[in-house]
Formats: C-alpha cells, structure tokens, sequence
C-alpha cells in the first residue's frame, strides 16, 4: 500500500468516526440535561478527530502525482 494509499484510508475511517462523534455531541445537546457531564470529552473526541482529518487532507494534497 502506497504513503497515499494509506492516509486515504485512514482518512475515510476518520471521516466516518467524525461523523458519529458529531451526532454524539448533537444527541447530548438534545437531551440536556441528561448526561452533561460527557459533554467535554466528547467535544474533545470530536475536536481530536476533525484536526486530524484536516491535518490528513494537508498531507495528501503534499504528495506528489
């Protein structure tokens, strides 16, 4: 599997991860204020991950071909 090959998946894995992360945090909201308490590690999750994917994108627009 190529460099690129590699961050692509990882990307894809990511992306999807976020995205159940993202309506994690949107379910908390919902049901506030049940649960608050999970609120700052979510967020941190999702913050974690959304980084990551740009820091992702950054790397394979990098790459050559």
């Amino acid at each position: 599997m190529s460099e690129r090959e590699g961050l692509e998946k990882e990307l894809r894995n990511l992306t999807f991860s976020a995205s159940q992360l993202k309506l994690d945090l949107h379910d908390l909201a919902e049901d506030l204020p049940l649960d608050w308490e999970r609120i700052p590690e979510v967020a941190r999750r999702t913050h974690a991950a959304y980084a990551r994917i740009a820091e992702l994108r950054e790397l394979i627009a990098a790459l050559p071909g």
